[in-house]
């Protein structure tokens, strides 16, 4: 169910300005999605990209990585920012959603004392990307598909699996019946409880069998 605008507020999205002109070096770095959120490649946040960091004013940065990928990357600055590292593989069956309460934690305690955040994973394309989506999503309730271009305006290689594009998709009902009831609206509330509470419990379920 998709809740009218109207019924759900939400803060306008900021204007960031035209497209960058892409070329395929910029893969290789971090690129500002809305203000105060980056987004890019493992290869930003490494040890001699320090200077780099400091001068954007980063604080936080959210490393994504799966187990087998530890051994090259990994928290390089542990002492000079925040870092939240979450355990994603970039797989059609991997659940994704169940890191999106997370990160929106993460990036929101980061962007409420002033900070800014990069959120990387080992390219910048699927897993990353995805995550960065899926907040721009329920910071502004939009659409996947709204949320994508706004992201690949500045990203222009971002690439989410088959398997988040799906989730992300279904995520949208997911978020505005939250945001709907964190609202105070009484009108069908017991209903959309029941349907998150349903959709919640379909979520275990896939957990179980992936």
């Amino acid at each position: 169910m998709i809740m009218d605008e109207q019924e759900v507020d939400f803060p306008p999205v900021p204007v960031m300005g035209e497209g960058v002109d892409w070329t395929y070096g910029m893969r290789r770095e971090m690129q500002e999605i809305i203000p105060g959120l980056f987004l890019g490649p493992y290869s930003a946040a490494m040890k001699s990209k320090l200077d780099i960091l400091v001068d954007e004013r980063i604080t936080h940065i959210v490393c994504i990585r799966q187990s087998i990928e530890a051994h090259f990357i990994r928290p390089n600055f542990p002492d000079r920012f925040k870092y939240l590292v979450l355990d994603i593989a970039d797989t059609l069956t991997e659940n994704i959603i169940q890191h999106f309460p997370k990160i929106k934690r993460f990036l929101d305690d980061c962007f409420a004392t002033g900070g800014k955040a990069l959120v990387h994973g080992n390219a910048g394309i699927s897993r990353s990307a995805a995550l960065v989506i899926a907040y721009i999503m329920e910071m502004y309730g939009l659409s996947y598909r709204r949320a994508f271009f706004l992201v690949q305006k500045k990203r222009f290689c971002i690439n989410p699996n088959e398997g988040f594009a799906q989730q992300l998709q279904e995520y949208e009902p997911i978020y505005q019946a939250r945001r709907f009831l964190q609202n105070g609206h009484t009108s069908h509330s017991q209903r959309l409880k029941r349907s998150l509470e349903d959709t919640d419990e379909s979520m275990e379920t896939c957990d179980r069998f992936t």
